[in-house]
């Protein structure tokens, strides 16, 4: 007997392959689902350690930025101190600059010249006296130039005057103090 197949096989086969079909798709669906999301999380981890990384680096210079402060703080009380020291240094280097500049005018001063005010500023000084010549006032100007503690004389004005009946010249005379320069340390 001959076998004839009623069924339809055909049909049979193309289900089949839709079957295989869905299956597949369904699979690279699924595949490719799990492989968005192994990329989504690798990608995520990345970012959330570059993250980590900014925020530890954002701490890190935080904590510089406040030493940066501190050392700047620091910077500006040294300065303070140094200007401070310095100040300190000229008038312990000063201290005894009166005492030098009245003996050293004491010893410089020629007979017949009597100064009627001393003004001290800075490291100028001012003069104005009596001599009973102008010769003496020039003999007190050569004085001041070959003094080692003064330096630099310049008469301003000299004029006839009567004290007590008696002529005189008065002067009015500016000079400077010579300064020693520092040593290194502070020492002299």
């Amino acid at each position: 007997m001959i076998r004839i197949n009623l069924l339809p096989h055909r049909e049979e086969r193309r289900r089949a392959r839709r079957q295989q079909f869905y299956a597949l798709l369904g699979m690279v669906m699924l595949l490719s689902g799990l492989i968005i999301v192994v990329v989504y999380s690798v990608i995520a981890g990345y970012i959330a350690a570059q993250d980590a990384r900014n925020d530890f680096l954002k701490k890190e210079i935080a904590v510089l930025d406040k030493e940066i402060d501190q050392i700047k703080r620091l910077k500006e009380q040294i300065d303070a101190l140094m200007e401070r020291k310095r100040i300190i240094e000229s008038l312990q280097r000063d201290r005894a600059e009166a005492v030098r500049l009245l003996s050293e005018l004491a010893k410089q001063m020629p007979e017949g010249v009597y100064l009627r005010s001393l003004r001290q500023e800075g490291q100028r000084i001012s003069l104005v006296g009596f001599a009973q010549s102008s010769a003496r006032v020039s003999t007190l100007m050569r004085n001041i130039e070959a003094s080692p503690w003064l330096e630099k004389p310049q008469l301003l004005e000299i004029k006839a005057a009567t004290v007590d009946k008696r002529r005189l010249n008065e002067f009015s005379m500016n000079a400077s103090i010579k300064r020693t320069a520092a040593a290194p340390g502070g020492q002299k």
